[in-house]
């Protein structure tokens, strides 16, 4: 199975090359801050799209989406959250926060708008950055995770 994941896309128009990537995967994955339901509705357009809500999303989005999601892929625990929501500075000690005491293979969060891809613990810990964020990121990108057969390979790649 062949994921796209996104986050922090705050409703900017999103490049072409990521627009093309994503109708070609199994799954799109958005960790959050889509901020509006018109670029839910061109995502789902694309392809099957599983999503949370962050921090910056409109009242009718919060409404729509949860706060975190746990996506069963090939046999892999996948946790999806902002990383928004806990004590911490830092998005991925709130997003590993959010599924305390469910073993998790993957968790994918946000916020931050810097990738990351690092095992911590037997779980990958997943940050796609931003595709189209001009301030904090460091770069555009998004992330891919290929599930095969009980194994899992991420890479972040950059736009």
């Amino acid at each position: 199975m062949k994921i796209a994941v996104i986050s922090d896309t705050h409703c900017l128009p999103l490049p072409k090359k990521l627009l093309d990537v994503l109708s070609q995967v199994d799954l799109i994955i958005h960790a959050g801050d889509i901020c509006d339901s018109d670029t839910l509705k061109m995502l789902t357009k694309l392809n099957d799209v599983r999503a949370v809500q962050g921090n910056m999303c409109d009242e009718k989005l919060k409404k729509k989406l949860p706060l975190k999601d746990v996506i069963v892929a090939d046999g892999i625990q996948i946790g999806v959250t902002h990383g928004h929501l806990g004590t911490s500075r830092d998005p991925m000690i709130n997003a590993k926060e959010q599924f305390k005491g469910q073993p998790m293979d993957i968790i994918i969060f946000g916020h931050s708008h810097h990738a990351l891809n690092s095992n911590l613990e037997g779980t990958l810990f997943f940050n796609p950055g931003s595709p189209n964020d001009v301030i904090k990121a460091r770069f555009f990108s998004y992330g891919l995770i290929d599930i095969h057969q009980g194994k899992i390979k991420a890479e972040i790649i950059k736009i």
